[in-house]
This record gives structure tokens, sequence and C-alpha cells, in this order.
């Protein structure tokens, strides 16, 4: 970098077209020992090598709550996600989904479309992916992202459809034998245009329905069900949402055997109020090597 900013050849074009004299005191042949150089070979090592890369390995695997839910499920308080859908608490944390569905969840990339907004200087053009996170057991998610590049588009849905992460009720088609196999009535989503009514359906007819809304219900561990869809189903995004907020309403209602009476319990914040009182000492690190 030293001879690419040299003031003898090219007069210290780097800063100026001045004279051969400034361009070598100041131009970058003067920065070479402080600037680029020695700054890329500095950064190796504090920059990739210790930071992202090498923090990976070490405290990049730690999880470290955020919350006081974070916390609780850290520590073991709160063993399922079904006692946190009990006191309706916002989850903020991927990873307290991660810790409960972490191996059996997969994900589904729906759809990734362009879209474009004008501005003064033009078109500004990004990606938008839809992705729908499941386990196949009774929970189902959908995350919707748009940024400048795919890859980003699609960890970033896939980050809001863990944490949209919703319980589907499943229930029997005439007699109760063996496990749930279907929905427990007839259920209606609606997004844009599109609407689609989920009807129970007898063991063993399997999921009729489209190919976008049949990967939704597989992921939601649906086995038996019917489907009629009106709209412009061909809008894939909203026919992804309707799905959607129909499996989410499952829990929408009271049918008679949940009618028996509730015993209430305190919520997780009220239970542990003595764990989360206690103050816990970090220990912060700090870089001082290398220039900033």
């Amino acid at each position: 970098m030293a001879d690419r900013g040299g003031g003898g050849e090219r007069g210290g074009f780097g800063r100026g077209f001045s004279g051969g004299d400034r361009g070598g005191d100041r131009g970058r042949g003067d920065r070479g020992d402080r600037g680029r150089g020695d700054r890329g070979r500095g950064r190796g090592d504090r920059g990739r090598g210790r930071g992202r890369g090498g923090r990976d390995d070490k405290e990049g695997d730690k999880w470290t709550p955020c919350t006081k839910l974070g916390r609780l499920v850290q520590q073991g308080k709160i063993k399922s996600l079904e006692h946190i859908y009990l006191f309706s608490i916002p989850v903020k944390e991927v990873q307290i989904v991660e810790h409960f569905l972490g191996p059996s969840l997969t994900d589904e990339v729906m759809k990734i479309m362009p879209v474009q907004k004008q501005t003064s200087a033009g078109q500004r053009m990004r990606f938008k992916a839809f992705v729908v996170v499941g386990d196949s057991n009774g929970h189902i998610g959908l995350g919707v992202k748009a940024c400048k590049e795919v890859a980003h588009s699609i960890q970033g849905s896939m980050i809001l459809a863990k944490l949209n992460i919703v319980p589907v009720r499943r229930g029997y088609w005439g007699g109760k034998l063996g496990l749930p196999h279907t929905i427990p009535t007839k259920i209606t989503g609606k997004c844009g245009s599109v609407s689609i009514r989920l009807i129970p359906a007898p063991r063993g007819a399997g999921i009729v329905a489209a190919i976008t809304s049949k990967k939704v219900l597989q992921l939601a561990g649906v086995q038996d069900v019917y489907t009629s869809t009106t709209g412009s189903t061909k809008t894939l995004g909203n026919f992804v949402k309707a799905t959607y907020f129909a499996l989410k309403k499952t829990y929408g209602f009271l049918s008679p055997e949940l009618w028996r009476e509730t015993a209430f319990t305190k919520p997780p914040a009220q239970e542990f109020t003595d764990f989360l009182s206690m103050k816990k000492e970090i220990a912060h690190k700090v870089n001082f090597e290398g220039d900033y």
C-alpha cells in the first residue's frame, strides 16, 4: 500500500494533486506503517480471529438471557412452552423456543419475492421471505421479513417465525380412539381476499388441501383435514397467513370438555419472585488491545 501512495511517481494522487513532497508526507505513503497495511494485520487478530469467528467457539454457544422469562427457562424453572402459553407471557428471545423445541423444529421457505419502494433517487428493491416453522406435533410459527439480501431475509424470517410459534389444538372425528389426528371443529382464517375453511376429517382421509396450505398443516401436526378456499389463492403470502390464522384460532374457544373449573396458579413472575430478585454479577470483558 505504501508503494501505491508514494509521492515519487504519482505525486501523492491518493490525497490530492499536489507536489511529490506533500504527497509523500501526507499521502498514503506515510500512512503505510500505521495505515491500512498495519491495521489489516492487527484487525485479523481481533476482528475476524477473536471477534465473531473466535467468540463462537468459547462464548457464542452460551446463552445470556435478557428477560425474566429467559432466566427462568435457563434455570429450569419453566418446564414447557405450554406453561408460558397458560399465562400468555410474550416470548422475546428465540433461544427460549429453541430450548424446548430445538431438535424437533423444521423450517420451510414458502416464498421469496422482490418488493420495491419508490424513492426520490429511484426504486429501492428488497427481498421478502415467508418462512414457516413447526415441529409436526402441535406447534406452528410464521415469519415474514424483507431485507436487501436474500440470506438476511430468510434468517430474519426464521427468527420471527420461532418467536411467533403458537400451539395448535387437535381433536377427533367420530370416536375418540388413539391420538388426536384432526382439528376439533370447523375453523376459518382470512387474510386479504384469501379465506380458508378447515373441516375435520375421518382418520385416514389425509390432508385434502392445496400444496401451500398442505405444508403448513403438516408442520402443525394435523394428519386428516378437509379444506375449502376462496379468493386469490395465487397470492401465496396471504394464503399462508390465512392458514396460520386459522390454526391459531383452535385454542380461541371453549368446547364442553374444557368447561370444568380452572384451578388458578401463580404466574411464574410471582412464583419465582425470590429467584428473579437475586442480582447476578456479570464480569464484562473489555478488550483494550488494538486501536479503535
